[in-house]
């Protein structure tokens, strides 16, 4: 099975609005502690969302294409053995696709931002 091409960044409003302003976001407290910014798939999405964002609102979500980050992103074994994909460098939004603020389905499960 080959690796998604884009991968998923939840952000707090304050984070988003310093990567709209800055056009570059160097990670949340989570990120700069373990060394890179943590990103999950689409099937990971939800369950990072329920397992490190309950109760916090005023989410987003970015879409960030990681073809256009080359080797800075690394795919790593992390929550029950699963492979997620790590950003080794600066978040720019210049490889985000789409973002939107975070909005969950019928099902439960958060909807993905809409790429062009």
């Amino acid at each position: 099975m080959t690796n998604p091409t884009t991968a998923y960044k939840v952000l707090t409003a304050e984070q988003m609005a310093t990567l709209e302003h800055d056009g570059r976001f160097a990670g949340a407290p989570v990120d700069l502690e373990d060394g890179y910014i943590h990103l999950s798939t689409a099937a990971q999405l939800t369950e990072t969302v329920d397992k490190h964002f309950a109760g916090k609102s005023d989410l987003y979500v970015a879409a960030v294409d990681l073809e256009a980050l080359g080797d800075k992103i690394l795919w790593e074994e992390s929550r029950g053995g699963q492979m997620f994909p790590h950003l080794y460098g600066t978040l720019t939004l210049d490889v985000v696709v789409a973002y939107s603020a975070l909005d969950r389905d019928d099902e439960g499960k958060v909807r993905l931002p809409v790429t062009g």
